[in-house]
């Protein structure tokens, strides 16, 4: 990839720059709108729309002031899937869950890993995440993938710092069910 460094910001010269910079950075950017939205198609065109900022907005990344390239895009897809959540509800964003856990379809894929004494491979791991309710899903993502405080994805989402407490709560408890479920379907 050309970068050229002007007063520490970073500037593409080259348009096979842009192509590097996608080819090095999509898997890992669509992972994470993956983890938002929760299906390939929304994903994508949140990768899309995400990616399209970050050449826009190439040159305001400050090699001093920013962390890495990395954090910076990523910080740009998780404001991106945000956003298209707010857009597209499909359904309530907040949810409360009445326990009924039954329509779960857990992947009967090889285990490679432990967790908390039960074989699940990451991919069984994203996609449990991936089938939590929105909110659930959002707040758990910005929480404990992203590390934002309750505070911060109070303000982000618009919603009070117990909410954002309670859906992560709600999240957790959801995420054991899916795990107990799958442990007894397991054998």
């Amino acid at each position: 990839m050309i970068i050229n460094r002007k007063k520490d910001l970073v500037v593409l010269t080259d348009k096979s720059a842009v192509g590097d910079l996608y080819d090095r950075h999509v898997p890992r950017l669509l992972s994470i709108c993956l983890r938002y939205t929760g299906n390939r198609e929304d994903a994508e065109d949140v990768l899309h729309n995400g990616f399209i900022k970050i050449i826009k907005n190439i040159g305001r990344f400050n090699t001093r002031n920013d962390h890495s390239m990395e954090a910076w895009m990523k910080k740009i897809i998780v404001n991106t899937a945000l956003n298209h959540l707010r857009d597209h509800k499909k359904e309530k964003f907040f949810l409360s869950l009445d326990g009924d856990y039954s329509g779960m379809q857990i992947a009967e894929e090889a285990p490679e890993e432990a967790f908390n004494g039960l074989k699940v491979s990451k991919d069984e791991l994203i996609k449990m995440v991936c089938d939590l309710p929105t909110g659930y899903r959002t707040v758990f993502n910005l929480y404990v993938m992203e590390g934002y405080s309750h505070k911060q994805i109070a303000k982000l989402l618009g919603c009070s710092e117990n909410t954002s407490k309670s859906q992560l709560s709600k999240a957790r408890a959801f995420l054991r069910k899916q795990l107990e479920f799958y442990k007894e379907n397991e054998r």
